[in-house]
């Protein structure tokens, strides 16, 4: 195993080292298969669903690594995989990537799919070194390293992005017939196929958003809207929203109904309102990811009051008065 990329994912690499060793991979099929194999495993350490998670992935990772050196791989990887579940709980990840690491041919460029489940979270390291946080319920499909003078994933679901800087080949983020275009910058994409909307959120740099009938470029502490063929561009107001990334959703101001709605992306489960109108309040305050659907409905239940009924075998929650 070539050492380099153990130290890439531990981070101990400087950027023209990194810059070697991409060239290496894109030469020996070997390597590859070995980077795209460490690839895997990082990101399914990453999922998250508890604060002290981090810590405890870094740890299994070391373990990992240190197994590796003394153990057949194929023993190790499955070992490593038992640690990630239990961290995680329940890991949907990189189905066609697993399925190619066996294979004595491997393509230039394998597509590898990292799927979050319902109430947790996860964080990637892609090949450019770009940071990528999934969150709940959400889907991240992209290339095993980055060929051609573009580096493009596909996003399904919700994701915060912090670019690495390569003027030379734009990163694209592509989701529901819409494009993002950026250099190097931190934004967020909401996009669940169940929403009636994609809103694109940008923190630093800039980024060019592009759907089938218009285009506009943001600037830091502005998002946009796209409803339909209406995009509609205004100041960021709520920062905190954004530490889905860290286990907490947070709510300024909005609907009762629309944060049931959210919930029901971010646990997967359905919600049946009998009565609407005992919603339309709004509401301000913090949840956390791990306190799940049922607590969080307790909460909510207090500041208007409504029974909760659930059908556990249909996956059906049901609000009433």
């Amino acid at each position: 195993m070539d050492e380099r990329i153990e130290k890439y994912f531990l981070g101990k690499l400087n950027r023209f080292e990194r810059t070697d060793l991409l060239k290496v991979l894109e030469l020996d099929s070997e390597a590859k298969k070995e980077f795209i194999r460490f690839q895997n495993i990082v990101g399914l350490i990453h999922l998250s669903g508890y604060d002290k998670d981090e810590k405890e992935g870094a740890d299994d990772y070391n373990q990992f690594v240190q197994g590796l050196k003394r153990k057949k791989q194929v023993r190790i990887f499955f070992h490593v995989i038992r640690y990630a579940a239990v961290i995680s709980l329940l890991i949907v990840s990189t189905a066609i990537l697993t399925m190619s690491l066996f294979k004595e041919k491997l393509p230039k460029v394998t597509m590898s799919s990292l799927y979050v489940p319902p109430g947790q979270r996860a964080r990637l390291m892609l090949q450019d070194g770009t940071e990528v946080w999934l969150n709940a319920n959400s889907t991240l499909l992209y290339p095993s390293y980055f060929s051609g003078n573009k580096r493009r994933v596909v996003v399904t679901g919700e994701a915060f992005f912090n670019v690495a800087k390569n003027p030379k080949k734009p990163f694209i983020v592509s989701t529901r017939k819409i494009e993002m275009k950026v250099l190097g910058t931190k934004f967020n994409v909401y996009s669940y196929p169940e929403s009636d909307y994609v809103r694109t959120s940008l923190i630093e740099g800039a980024v060019e958003v592009k759907s089938e009938r218009a285009k506009v470029t943001l600037k830091p502490n502005e998002q946009v809207t796209i409803r339909g063929e209406q995009m509609q561009v205004e100041n960021i107001t709520f920062s905190d929203y954004f530490l889905w990334k860290e286990g907490i959703y947070c709510f300024e101001n909005e609907r009762l109904i629309s944060i049931i709605k959210k919930l029901e992306l971010y646990y997967d489960v359905t919600i049946i309102v009998h009565d609407p109108q005992i919603f339309n309040v709004t509401y301000t305050g913090k949840f956390r990811q791990r306190d799940g659907i049922d607590e969080i409905l307790k909460v909510l239940s207090r500041i208007r009051h409504f029974r909760v009924k659930k059908d556990v075998e249909k996956n059906i929650i049901t609000l009433s008065k």
